[in-house]
């Protein structure tokens, strides 16, 4: 269903465009500064709360314009404190949201059609809506950007609050990986370069269009169906080989040579080049692994698993001797989980593979060698695994678990910085709140700021 894939920020477009056309006479309900809150946005926002069955903690219609009201604020500070937006980034944020809308509608036609507007005329919204909310984002971390808890703070903060209000923990592990990828003959490397080879010749001499080759034969599923189009990106999102190849193109009409990335083997167009950040289409294609390729691979981290049982070598050594996994090779071969930047896991956020592996192994047991999927790369790999701790789920504990103590602390001192800064900026902001507008319980004392 087309219906299911929209989000709040489709439908805060929805509105818009549905006002412009349908002339409708706005009644305002706030004035903030010089800023109108109208009904309709008010009436919007609830809708796509319903939509998304967002839990809204109160009277909607007090608490929806209040938010309203208090993004407004971090605005005008944000014209005030001239926060420049960072507009690599929203233009990247706004270009992976018009290729989310093309995979769910089918086409930029149909997109357009469901927007009844230009794409161009879109991406202004889009980037208009993303741009709101990096300045109040950037006001918001200016505000708090010199908290830092100490050890004595979060003690202070544990011991103040009811510890029936400390989070639970699931069940959480810390594991060692160590991986190898397959050898791949040379011979299917060459025939994949080959393809490549005949696609870069078919375009370049005008036979056939990048794009349609990129659809029928590109590995990447997730910009094969965009024609390989990648969307805007900075260097610094691009894997870096892939990065060089693309910046050093200067006509769309012809093809990079072949790069060679850890997801594969690519060919690259130059669609568009703007400022620090580039468009391109590319098609993937990575060598096919064998199943002799991966029985290779097993066996040999078998032979890898029985040397660290009999002692001769640690699993942090051999980690760091053999392991292909760059992420934990140089650590130990300990997994970093990027979600929290720490070393445990809860199950779910570890790769399905390997949370298979680890459910029913004890601390200290090693794997056998398994296959698995490089959750980046997408190409398949052996690995073995060590389980080096678990710790059941439990209540949150300041000896076991003092990151998240810490961060409720800080997120603590931040909420009041925000709510004091509120307090104050209030004082030198119109405010004018409409009758009918009036009789709610506010987080913030709008009423006694409200000029009649």
């Amino acid at each position: 269903m087309k219906s299911r894939f929209l989000t709040a920020l489709t439908f805060a477009i929805v509105a818009l465009v549905a006002m412009a056309q349908n002339n409708v006479a706005e009644e305002v309900a706030w004035v903030i500064g010089d800023e109108p809150i109208f009904k309709s946005d008010i009436e919007e926002q609830y809708q796509q709360a319903l939509y998304e069955r967002v839990a809204i903690d109160g009277n909607p219609y007090c608490v929806i314009p209040e938010q309203m009201a208090l993004d407004k604020l971090f605005l005008d500070q944000a014209r005030i404190d001239t926060v420049e937006v960072q507009q690599s980034t929203i233009s990247s944020e706004v270009e992976s949201r018009i290729n989310f809308f093309i995979a769910n509608l089918g086409s930029k036609e149909k997109v357009e059609e469901y927007f009844r507007m230009p794409l161009p005329r879109l991406r202004e919204k889009l980037n208009e809506m993303y741009s709101d909310q990096y300045c109040i984002q950037e006001v918001q971390n200016n505000l708090t950007k010199n908290v830092n808890a100490t050890p004595a703070d979060v003690r202070r903060f544990y011991n103040s609050i009811s510890k029936d209000s400390l989070p639970y923990v699931p069940m959480q592990v810390e594991t060692q990986i160590i991986t190898i990828n397959p050898v791949i003959p040379q011979q299917e490397i060459d025939e994949v370069k080959a393809r490549l080879r005949d696609y870069a010749q078919q375009v370049n001499s005008g036979e056939r269009e990048f794009s349609t080759l990129a659809i029928l034969y590109s590995q990447d599923q997730a910009t094969a169906v965009y024609g390989g189009e990648t969307g805007f990106q900075s260097r610094s999102v691009l894997l870096p080989e892939y990065a060089n190849a693309a910046f050093n193109l200067n006509d769309n009409k012809r093809v990079s040579n072949i790069v060679e990335t850890d997801d594969g083997f690519h060919i690259i167009q130059l669609i568009e080049k703007r400022g620090d950040r580039i468009n391109t289409r590319h098609i993937l294609l990575r060598p096919k692994v064998s199943d002799k390729d991966l029985t290779d691979a097993v066996t040999r981290l078998d032979s890898v698993r029985a040397d660290i049982q009999a002692g001769k070598k640690t699993f942090d050594e051999m980690a760091l001797f053999i392991s292909q996994d760059k992420a934990s090779r140089n650590n130990n071969g300990n997994m970093l989980n990027e979600k929290t930047h720490s070393s445990r896991f809860e199950m779910a956020d570890l790769p399905a593979e390997v949370g298979k592996k680890v459910s029913s192994m004890q601390p200290g047991d090693i794997s056998e060698p398994f296959v698995m999927i490089n959750p980046k790369t997408r190409r398949e790999q052996v690995a073995i695994v060590r389980l080096v701790k678990r710790i059941d789920g439990h209540k949150a504990d300041l000896a076991e678990d003092y990151m998240i103590i810490k961060e409720m602390c800080e997120a603590s001192e931040k909420e009041k910085i925000i709510h004091d800064w509120v307090v104050q900026k209030q004082k030198s902001v119109y405010v004018y709140i409409e009758e009918g507008w009036r009789n709610c319980e506010f987080k913030y004392d709008w009423l006694k700021n409200t000029k009649q």
